[in-house]
């Protein structure tokens, strides 16, 4: 099973990658429309911050899988072994909670977008649960995410190490 969410992990992290890069051709395209205004694209601007807003929630997970979230170890790294063990796990059950929180509103906010039929403001007039969709994936994964590693404390686990590329090893 772990190995599944990693493969859905990893498409999901380029996935990200291929929003970041709409992210750029938006904000090119909008920067050719004004310089020919033939070229130009309603709400490109809009266009570009759905797809960074994408970019960045979607990546949520796969860089938490990956250990590259920026994490404070000062207090971890002074306990023994029992007491970091227990502070980590209380620590994810937390960031599920938080992170299932998140999702859970990004999700009924894509339900009630679509409910409504609510469109952006701008010259585009897009349907806003589409680009709320990213949003609601990338919590939704990222609780997942974080469930996984929990499941990998309790199992004596380490989340990665770093000597072998964030592979996850067994602590005795």
């Amino acid at each position: 099973m772990r190995q599944f969410l990693d493969r859905v992990f990893n498409a999901v992290g380029y996935l990200a990658g291929i929003f970041m890069v709409g992210t750029l051709l938006a904000v090119l395209t909008s920067i050719a429309g004004r310089l020919v205004p033939a070229l130009d694209l309603p709400g490109a601007d809009a266009y570009a911050g759905y797809c960074m807003a994408c970019s960045a929630f979607l990546a949520l997970a796969p860089t938490l899988r990956r250990g590259e979230h920026i994490r404070v170890t000062l207090l971890l790294n002074l306990l023994p072994h029992t007491p970091r063990k227990t502070l980590d796990i209380l620590c994810h059950v937390v960031a599920i909670g938080i992170a299932g929180a998140l999702a859970w509103y990004s999700v009924r906010l894509v339900a009630q977008s679509r409910e409504f039929f609510d469109i952006s403001t701008g010259l585009d007039a897009t349907p806003l649960w589409i680009p709320q969709l990213g949003m609601a994936l990338g919590t939704s994964l990222l609780v997942l995410a974080f469930a996984g590693d929990l499941i990998l404390l309790l199992r004596g686990e380490a989340l990665r190490d770093e000597s072998s590329d964030n592979e996850p090893v067994r602590v005795e």
